[in-house]
Parts: C-alpha cells; sequence; structure tokens
C-alpha cells in the first residue's frame, strides 16, 4: 500500500495551514523567501510524514534518516516540519522568524535549532554535504556491520536532500554528485524542485541544460514528477517516487519535481518577487480565500491538525524501539564492534591512542608534509574511525593510508576497491571534498581528513566557512604551503593564503616549524575535535634537537619560546613553519653580533590567542618592543604581534618559477635581510 493511500482529509489540511505558516512568517517580519515554502510545503510533509525515518523525541539517534534542506533560504519549509513533527518548535517561535534570539533564523543553522542537521544558505552546500554523509554512512556501516546484506543493517539510512534550480547551478554540486555517482551511493535521494524562479526571474536566462540527462550521465537514477495540470505538486506521484528511491540500493536517486512557486497565490505564482520578498497583504488574504481559509486569521493551526500531525512521534517512537530492540541483539553478536560504537559515541579516545605516533631524530631535514603522513598512518592504525584521501594529491599530499583499501562501491573494477576502504579518491574536486569532509563530520561517528595544495584551499573557502561555523571537526591537510614548492611558480605559491585562512572565525590554522611540531599538532587537532587546517612544506625541513631548542610541549599553546637568547633578549625573532629555521639562523648571527635575541615559534596564532594575558606576555614581553616577524607570505595578521616599532619579513607579491634556495634568497628570506631588518628597528 503506498503512503498516499493512508492519506485523509486532516493530511490535506495540514499542508493547507502549512502554506499559509509561510506567508504569515514573512509578512510578519517584513522579509524572507514565501513562494518556496508554500509550494514546498506537501512536499516537506509528506516526506517528514511518511518516509523519513526520524524519532522528534531523540533527534540525534543514530538510527534516524538525514534531512537537508539545501535550499535553506526556504528556512519555513524545515521550521514548519519541525513545528508538525513535535521537534520543539511552538506557534511561538514561527512568529518570531529571522528575529533577534529566535530559534528560527533565516536560514538553518546546525546546533541552534534542534532538527536541523546542517547550517544551509550558501547553495550547493546541502546537496555536496549529503554526499559526505552518504559515504559516511556506508563507511560506518562498515565499521560496526560490515557482514548484513545491503538495505538490512542498523547502520543503513538514508539521507534525504530537497534543493533548488540555485543549488544545482552551483558548481560544487556538480562536483559532489558526479563522486556520488562514481560511488553508486544508493542511500542519496535528492528531490529537485524545479521551479524555474530564481531572483532573477526564469533560470533560463541562464540555466538551460538537460538536468535530468546531466545526472543520468553521473550515473544516477533520475525519476521525473511533473506538476498536476493545475500547477499543484502531484503528491500520489511523488510519492511513487520516493518509494522508488528508497528501494534503490544500487545507486543515487534524483527526483525531478516540477512546481509553481508561491502556488497557489492569484497573482504572485510563478513569480520572481515571490522567491524573496512577503507577498503582502492583499496577496495572503486573496491566496487564504484561494485555500478555503479564513484571510482574517493569522498564524492559524487548529490544534485537531496539530495533534493529527504529532502522530508521526508516536510512528517515530515505535520505530525506534524496533531499533533498539535489534540494536540489543547486535551487541550480543557483536561485542568487539559495540565497544567501538560506544567508545566513539562518548567521545573518548583509546587510552594508548597516540602511542605509535613517531618521534623524528633531529640531524635529519623532512618535509612536514611527509611527518604528517607518517603521522596520519600512526593514528589510523590506532583509531579506525579515521579515514581521508586527497583531490587526486595523495602522493604529493601525503593522505595516504597504507593498505586502508580505497573506499570504493563493491561493484567497481578498480584495483583496491573495498566498499568500506579507508582512502577516499575525491577526485580533482576540491571544493567538493570540503563539503563531503563536513558531511562526514555532521555524520558523528568517524573521524575524516582531506588533502590538496594550500594554494587550492582558495577552491574550498565556502565549505571551510562553515565548517567553522557549524564547529565541525573537518581537518583541512594543505600541503606546499610556501614559495618553497620552487618551480611550479606563482599559480601554484600561496602568498596570501595563511592571512586568508587566519580570518575565518573558529578556524585553526596550524603551521609546524619542523616534524615534531607536526606530531604535535595531530594530536592537540585530534583531541581539540575543532575545524581546522594544515599547512605543510614540500620541501625537507631541519628537525630540531629539542634538548637545545624548546620543547613541542609549547605547540598546545600556539606560541612558544623556540630559542632563548644568551642573555636578556633585547629582540623577539618570530616565525611559523619553515621560517622558523631561518629565524634560528638570524638569532646565532645577531647573537654572534651582540644583540640578544629570543626565536618565538608561532605555529597557531588561534591556539596562541586563547592563551592567558600572562602567557603571552611571557613569550613577547611588553617591554621588548624590537620584533621582527618572518613568513613567506604577506605580512597581514602579524601587526598585532610585532606591534608599531617591530617590522615584517613577508612576501607582498607573488612568486615565480624557480628552486626553492633561489625563491627565498631573491624575496628576501636570507640571515643577511633578517639581520639588516632587525638592526633597522633596534636603531
Amino acid at each position: 500500500m503506498s503512503s498516499i493511500a493512508q492519506w485523509n482529509s486532516l493530511d490535506e489540511q495540514v499542508i493547507t495551514y502549512a502554506r499559509a505558516l509561510a506567508m504569515d512568517a514573512v509578512q510578519k517580519v517584513g522579509n524572507g523567501h514565501p513562494g518556496t515554502a508554500m509550494s514546498l510545503a506537501p512536499v516537506a510533509y509528506l516526506l517528514f510524514q511518511k518516509h523519513l525515518v526520524h524519532d522528534p523525541n531523540d533527534p540525534h539517534w543514530i538510527g534516524r534518516d538525514r534531512f537537508i534542506l539545501s535550499c535553506g533560504h526556504s528556512s519555513m519549509t524545515l521550521y514548519t516540519q519541525l513545528f508538525l513533527s513535535g521537534y520543539g518548535l511552538e506557534m511561538k517561535d514561527l512568529q518570531e522568524f529571522r528575529t533577534w534570539g529566535s530559534l528560527t533564523p533565516g536560514h538553518p543553522e546546525y546546533g541552534h535549532t534542534l532538527g536541523v542537521e546542517m547550517t544551509t544558505g550558501p547553495l550547493g552546500q546541502g546537496v555536496s554535504t549529503a554526499v559526505g554523509m552518504a559515504m559516511a554512512a556506508r563507511y560506518e556501516r562498515g565499521l560496526f556491520d560490515p557482514t548484513t546484506t545491503d538495505g538490512s543493517s542498523l547502520f543503513d539510512h538514508r539521507i534525504w536532500v530537497i534543493c533548488s534550480d540555485g543549488d544545482l547551478q552551483e558548481g560544487v554540486s556538480s562536483e559532489a554528485a558526479s563522486l556520488a555517482g562514481t560511488q553508486l551511493l544508493g542511500n542519496l535521494n535528492v528531490i529537485y524542485d524545479d521551479n524555474r524562479i530564481s531572483i532573477e526571474g526564469d533560470t533560463h536566462v541562464a540555466f538551460t541544460e538537460d538536468v535530468s540527462a546531466r545526472y543520468r550521465a553521473y550515473g544516477w537514477e533520475v525519476i521525473e514528477v511533473p506538476a498536476k495540470s493545475n500547477g499543484d505538486v502531484d503528491l500520489v506521484a511523488l510519492d511513487k517516487a520516493m518509494t522508488t528511491a528508497t528501494k534503490n540500493l544500487e545507486r543515487p536517486t534524483l527526483i525531478r519535481l516540477k512546481s509553481v512557486i508561491a502556488w497557489p497565490a492569484p497573482n504572485a505564482r510563478g513569480t520572481a518577487e515571490s522567491h524573496g520578498s512577503a507577498l503582502g497583504i492583499e496577496e495572503i488574504a486573496a491566496t487564504k480565500k484561494e485555500l478555503g481559509l479564513n484571510p482574517e486569521e493569522h498564524f492559524a493551526f487548529p490544534s485537531d491538525l496539530l495533534q493529527h500531525a504529532r502522530l508521526v512521534k508516536e510512528r517515530g517512537a515505535q520505530k525506534h524501539a524496533m531499533w533498539n530492540e535489534k540494536f540489543k541483539d547486535w551487541e550480543k553478536q557483536n561485542p568487539e564492534n559495540a565497544r567501538l560504537l560506544s567508545r566513539i559515541i562518548s567521545g573518548e579516545l583509546p587510552k594508548d591512542w597516540d602511542s605509535l605516533i613517531p618521534t623524528f631524530e633531529s640531524g635529519k631535514d623532512v618535509a612536514t608534509r611527509k611527518a604528517s603522513g607518517d603521522v596520519i598512518n600512526a593514528l589510523a592504525k590506532k583509531l579506525p574511525e579515521m579515514w581521508g584521501g586527497s583531490a587526486d594529491l595523495a602522493g604529493s599530499n601525503n593522505t595516504t593510508i597504507e593498505n586502508g583499501g580505497s573506499f570504493l562501491p563493491s561493484q567497481s573494477q578498480m584495483k583496491n576497491a573495498n566498499p568500506y576502504g579507508r582512502v577516499i579518491h575525491f577526485g580533482i574536486r576540491e571544493h567538493a571534498m570540503g563539503s563531503i569532509l563536513n558531511g562526514i563530520a555532521l555524520s558523528g561517528l568517524t573521524k575524516a581528513f582531506g588533502g590538496t595544495f594550500a594554494v587550492f584551499s582558495d577552491y574550498m573557502r565556502p565549505a571551510v566557512r562553515l565548517a567553522a561555523l557549524m564547529k565541525l571537526p573537518s581537518i583541512f591537510v594543505w600541503t606546499h604551503d610556501s614559495i618553497g614548492l620552487g618551480e611550479d611558480g606563482p599559480t601554484h605559491q600561496p602568498v596570501e593564503h595563511f592571512a586568508a585562512l587566519r580570518a575565518i572565525p573558529d578556524f585553526d590554522v596550524i603551521r609546524p616549524a619542523d616534524a615534531n611540531e607536526v606530531a604535535a599538532a595531530w594530536r592537540i587537532i585530534i583531541e581539540r575535535k575543532k575545524a581546522c587546517g594544515m599547512l605543510l612544506s614540500r620541501q625537507n625541513l631541519p628537525v630540531f634537537d629539542r634538548t637545545k631548542f624548546g620543547s613541542v610541549d609549547g605547540v598546545a599553546r600556539g606560541g612558544y619560546v623556540f630559542k632563548e637568547a644568551t642573555s636578556t633578549p633585547v629582540l623577539i625573532l618570530m616565525a611559523t613553519g619553515s621560517e622558523v629555521a631561518l629565524a634560528v639562523q638570524s638569532a646565532d648571527e645577531l647573537e654572534r653580533l651582540g644583540i640578544p635575541t629570543r626565536v618565538v615559534s608561532i605555529p597557531c596564532f588561534e591556539w596562541f590567542n586563547e592563551q592567558t594575558q600572562s602567557y603571552k606576555d611571557q613569550i613577547l614581553p611588553p617591554s621588548i618592543k624590537a620584533r621582527v616577524s618572518i613568513e613567506a607570505g604577506i605580512a597581514q595578521g602579524w601587526r598585532e604581534y610585532v606591534g608599531d616599532q617591530g617590522a615584517c619579513v613577508s612576501l607582498e607579491h607573488y612568486g615565480a618559477s624557480a628552486g626553492a634556495n633561489i625563491l627565498f634568497k631573491e624575496f628576501g628570506f636570507t640571515v643577511e635581510n633578517v639581520v639588516a631588518t632587525a638592526k633597522k628597528i633596534l636603531k
């Protein structure tokens, strides 16, 4: 029996009032996006009531399906369903839509409103992040229940998405959809609201390709659902499509749903104005008459209809209870995996989780990217939940887990293919990689990392920003972090990127000075569970003898005395990454000239800024005004540390194609220039 066969007049009335809520909420605040929420009201209601496996009593139940409203501007679509399903939103919250302190901000915000699975609004991100959630679901199944038949495991949940024309115009969604097809993610269902309207009007001014053909070419199943003759959504056809999608375990499904924006508003339907503006009192009144509602009532919702809609809580609780019974059996049959799951859910790490992290011997030169790869493999041996890969640069980024197997569907003919493999091949899709890492983090049970060159962090920035905004433990590995990469030239040499990344709030940027700072940084990253990026060198860097230089324990504090002056310092040299070695060499020369010089390594501004003022003053005494920063990037961000009497040895222009040693010399990253700069400010 289809879901619609169980439909009754109460369900139709709920949808009618839900459309009115979308109009009223936007009208009250005076801004927002009513049109899509009106036309999608029946779609979201059908999904939440009949197809989505969820329990409003426990929004964090690991057995639930995930729902993402990728077109986050239509947030009332989601808020209305959270209200109807009993997630904790009440009418008061809908009346406070888009206002200070409300639970119903303009776009859905993860961690702010129960039932919101991710922060959406930047178009394309929801669809792309959902791909990461779908990949995570498969990997999690491999961790906990690898032998159960597909579709029958406790860990087989589905990812549902509603997206818009705008989502599918964004390039990031194309990147992610292509990978989803390759991965045959049968647990991913996307409902594409094809209403052919955006802010500038008819989307055909810029968007005319055959979307269905494109997604079929990606390897997706595509089901087309035309609108009814009056323009309303055809719920019978949609229900059938959703049922078909749920049964498809072989490939992701795109349900291409034709709709009319702002249906059934007499004048606003099908218009660009209804996309992003309140409909106005007269149009709302006319629409309510069209719907058979009282135009004088606002935010109306009969109690019997709300009671009917909230029966979904009982149905969800029943499904959850059934899942719990199966879970008890699974625990008995899989005690080791059950212990692993319990540890991960609790947020704990194994007692000896970091015991294999190497300590690198001094006297050798090691690229920090190489050191990072060694640490990743050491961690992977103790943390089965850890996996990751690269945007087609694994050999350069050192982001391969040895013998981890390639995360590819069982149908793949590729070498080392393993549906539960630990090595993700993102392809040359940096932006999608960022979104997918966020989706894996949101799924909540594993730790994932992804690598590319530092200069291409620009391609990832929107996803990185969302990771920070959502406070996700996404780990970004960026190698080839300076002109030190050499002959590839200025297109590949990051200059402004350190500063740009540090400008992102709640995002940790770590640039280690040597292999042992890398090891220390990875320990902190795993423990902190915050969005972060590692900036790592292509070129070999000296491994410092820590009996002569500051302990790597200082890395945890973001900045520490790396080399102390032979007497009371009058000058401080501070640096990150590869330039710490230059600072040490320069300090030696300055000491020879009779200038007591302290060297400070600041691998992470964010960690250093978290320290007490007394600690920061201990490392950078206010009495020492002569300070020089050394970093192979723009000086922006350093002035806070060097002060108004200090100076920056920096790179305020693009690089060039030549060997690293030549570039550092030509661009002033030499002992001679640092010493000259120090002398100048000391005068």
